[in-house]
């Protein structure tokens, strides 16, 4: 399990853009990035520049996936058939803490993350406490029966900030979750613009 050592939000200040759309981002307060220089004007972006920004974002809004994680998911991504650019979105999505987060038994991607390592997730029936857990279309994610009264859990569930998308089936009532599909780019409801071609320009160099 990997550690992220500095504050979420300075992801938020780095790239100027509310990436999760949380009410809770200091861009909704200041848009410039942080540290005492954060006001100057940006210069411009080179090619080079824009891909790894790209990069940084898409890798940044799953939580704590590192660089070689990451870039496993691409090269995984690229010898599958069709778009590399939609197959990394569809794999990242289908992680399970994607899933957990997506269907709303949590509040942040970084939470789905520790809900999921601390064991109160089953999938199809089992335990599993691995973040980066694969699911397939058709797999049943469900909060194990200790945890579904669970404070922050019934909290998550009732937040308006936003919706559970299609391709996620679920049952606030039973907690439980139906992985229906692989989504695609236009499927993903991200709060801001992500740009995942540029993501496999970046490691196409």
């Amino acid at each position: 399990m990997s550690k992220r050592s500095a504050s979420k939000y300075k992801i938020d200040r780095r790239m100027g853009e509310n990436i999760w759309g949380r009410p809770k981002s200091p861009v909704n307060r200041r848009e410039f990035g942080p540290g005492q220089h954060g006001q100057r004007r940006r210069t411009k972006l080179s090619d080079f520049g824009v891909q790894l920004r790209a990069k940084q974002k898409l890798k940044g809004y799953y939580g704590n996936i590192n660089e070689k994680q990451f870039r496993k998911v691409y090269e995984e991504a690229s010898r599958q058939k069709g778009d590399t650019s939609e197959n990394l979105i569809g794999l990242l999505e289908s992680r399970l803490d994607a899933i957990v987060y997506r269907a709303k038994f949590v509040p942040t991607v970084f939470a789905a993350r520790q809900f999921v390592n601390h064991g109160h997730v089953n999938v199809n029936g089992r335990r599993v406490n691995i973040a980066s857990y694969r699911c397939k279309p058709g797999d049943v994610v469900e909060v194990r029966e200790k945890s579904k009264q669970s404070i922050s859990v019934l909290e998550s569930v009732g937040l308006a900030e936003r919706d559970v998308p299609d391709y996620v089936d679920v049952d606030h009532t039973k907690m439980v979750a139906t992985f229906t599909r692989r989504p695609a780019l236009s499927d993903v409801p991200y709060a801001v613009q992500m740009e995942p071609n540029l993501v496999v320009e970046f490691y196409s160099r």
